[in-house]
């Protein structure tokens, strides 16, 4: 096969190790764990799109399946359809914060939830055994495009009057292109589009959570009062502050955290971050009588530790934040919505609600050929555990393998940043150099 399953489902290069018959055989597999399934399918508004998704429907209604296909949605979108329309599963097509080339196929059980590790083993297991049904047993494949509808008056339903506001939103030029704006506008808000053309060639491009320049100026070009950046699918969120300062899903989980015990809403009167989470935050939060967990990188494992702990909020450095009480899963505008109510209720400038001096952090992504080769080298480990042991008591190294892409990620945090700076271009040229050996 090829691909399998990493941290946020399959993911890779259109046409070359994700394809129309991997996307098939994926549909076929979903279709054999449940007796006539209903599958519920969204997109991001990658040009391959609906290539992947009628690949991915054929093989299910191969397989007996009922596929009904939303058209292009927010991945939240189709974890709370999946869950309130009582499909079996919902899948998405879209491979989030990553360039056009890269598209990828995420699965969501009957509960909105990721499917587990286990259950993905189920699917991976069965790609290889194809199952086709005679008729009349053979499955449909549907369109319905109104649903989206549907989510988005959840959505508007979840908001408070923003009227007053004016608020610069990036759409990425992806799932959240037309509803984002959509929502805010319903809820009062002056709403400036930016990124919001839904052009699947400019997917992720210069523009998103990722890229936020284009929406510093524009925040500062119309004097907003605040600026919210989404990914390909929508489940990130980076929002930038009236002066045109970036604020992380770090920053994020404090503010709605801090927001929720200040309510009495704060289930368990804690978060959940990962191990990349800003050792200030963590903290910070303390004081305030928050407890803080952290997990592995990845929005499934936080959302696993709110599940075991039932506890409210958690979120990663990178965006994602999964608000448990109302959603299942990361959703950049729910939680956008979340933080300018707070805005609006607090009357304060956004630059002034995040009162926390973050420790300085450098994070630096290295492409490799052979991440695991590299992950593994005996050289490389060695001089990772003599730097992590020199930090001890002052700061923090992280070093893994990314779960989606070929990349090694490091992060070095202390109050040192000459040191972090030395220790991050240490570790990344090594890394360049085992993967050259």
């Amino acid at each position: 096969m090829g691909l399998f399953f990493g941290t946020d489902g399959l993911r890779g290069i259109v046409n070359e190790d994700l394809t129309v018959s991997l996307a098939s055989r994926v549909g076929n597999a979903l279709a054999q764990l449940t007796d006539k399934a209903r599958i519920l399918v969204g997109r991001d508004t990658r040009v391959s799109g609906s290539l992947l998704t009628l690949g991915f429907a054929s093989g299910a209604v191969q397989g007996g399946a009922v596929v009904t296909d939303a058209g292009v949605l927010p991945t939240a979108g189709v974890a709370y359809l999946t869950r309130t329309l009582g499909f079996d599963y919902g899948v998405v097509i879209s491979a989030s914060h990553n360039g056009g080339e890269y598209n990828g196929i995420k699965i969501f059980d009957g509960k909105g939830y990721k499917l587990s590790d286990k259950e993905e083993e189920k699917v991976e297991r069965r790609l290889m055994r194809d199952k086709i049904n005679d008729y009349p047993d053979i499955g449909r494949y549907e369109q319905n495009l109104n649903l989206a509808k549907k989510y988005e008056k959840f959505l508007i339903a979840q908001g408070s009057d923003l009227t007053g506001l004016t608020i610069v939103l990036d759409g990425s030029n992806g799932a959240a292109h037309k509803i984002a704006p959509a929502v805010f506008r319903a809820l009062g808000a002056s709403v400036v589009a930016s990124s919001c053309s839904g052009d699947g060639r400019k997917i992720n491009d210069n523009c998103g959570s990722l890229y936020p320049a284009r929406l510093i100026a524009r925040v500062s070009r119309y004097k907003a009062d605040v600026g919210f950046a989404f990914d390909g699918d929508a489940d990130r969120l980076i929002a930038i502050d009236e002066k045109g300062g970036v604020v992380d899903g770090d920053m994020v989980v404090y503010l709605l955290a801090s927001e929720l015990k200040e309510k009495g809403l704060l289930k368990g009167n804690a978060a959940v971050g990962t191990s990349h989470t800003n050792l200030a935050i963590e903290e910070a939060l303390g004081k305030k009588g928050i407890g803080f967990l952290r997990t592995d990188i990845g929005d499934k494992y936080v959302l696993a530790k709110l599940i075991e702990k039932d506890l409210s909020i958690g979120g990663e450095q990178s965006g994602h934040v999964i608000l448990k009480d109302v959603s299942t899963t990361g959703d950049g505008i729910l939680t956008a919505i979340k933080l300018a109510g707070i805005l609006k209720e607090k009357g304060r400038r956004f630059s002034e609600l995040f009162d926390v001096k973050l420790y300085p952090q450098v994070n630096r992504n290295v492409v490799v050929k052979d991440k695991l080769r590299v992950i593994n080298n005996e050289e490389f480990a060695s001089v990772v555990a003599r730097e992590q042991t020199g930090l001890i008591g002052k700061g923090r190294l992280m070093v893994r393998a990314s779960g989606t892409e070929p990349k090694i990620r490091v992060m070095v945090e202390s109050p040192f940043e000459t040191e972090n700076e030395r220790i991050a271009d240490l570790l990344v040229s090594l890394v360049k150099k085992c993967d050259d050996e």
